[in-house]
């Protein structure tokens, strides 16, 4: 009954703290005074890319079997789902940029523009959109399971980088120091993840 207890206050614990680090950055950038007189298209494309970022925390920590509660097959069909609401969210973010601005969006796009956080969100945006294709065609590429991980985990590394090094370069809707939490939690459980399943171990023979 005590390990029961335990098990269930660990549980509730690890849940509050994920609801904790996703949504206090949502309600601080809700609270943000960079929103103050902004078009609704511009408020639309600040929070796409919040959600993008809590997305990308939900990522490793789905892969990885870390949440309580959810089977291996749970957590690997709520990842696929995810990644999908992921590509979504950046989307947004970059259609709603593009309706405020599409000459600057466009030079983001083929990465001629100056400022380095908009190269870095590039190169996020494109490894985001490598990444869900090559999920889609994963029957087709016929893959070994141990190339489609190493391939998939490249990915995700450019696409958390990216994220990450763009957040913190931009002074946008996102609260300083939750935004700064957050992309330490990203990279930590990515990272974690990447340890913990050897991705690019070698294969132990017995």
């Amino acid at each position: 009954m005590a390990s029961d207890a335990g098990s269930r206050t660990r549980t509730i614990l690890i849940w509050a703290a994920l609801a904790a680090a996703i949504g206090i950055p949502l309600a601080a950038s809700a609270a943000s005074p960079l929103l103050a007189w902004r078009q609704p298209v511009y408020i639309a494309a600040g929070f796409a890319g919040v959600l993008a970022m809590a997305f990308l925390l939900l990522q490793p920590l789905l892969a990885g079997g870390y949440l309580p509660g959810l089977s291996a097959y749970q957590g690997r069909r709520i990842h696929r789902w995810i990644g999908t609401l992921l590509v979504a969210a950046v989307v947004i973010h970059v259609a709603a940029l593009w309706i405020t601005s599409p000459p600057d969006v466009l030079d983001v796009l083929l990465f001629r523009s100056p400022t380095p956080f908009s190269v870095w969100g590039a190169i996020a945006m494109w490894a985001v959109f490598a990444a869900a294709l090559a999920a889609a065609l994963r029957g087709r590429l016929a893959l070994r399971p141990r190339i489609w991980r190493r391939l998939h985990t490249s990915l995700a590394l450019l696409v958390v980088t990216g994220s990450v090094v763009h957040a913190l370069l931009i002074e946008g809707t996102m609260e300083t120091v939750s935004k700064i939490i957050l992309c330490a939690l990203v990279v930590a459980a990515t990272l974690k993840v990447i340890a913990d399943l050897n991705v690019w171990g070698k294969r132990k023979r017995g």
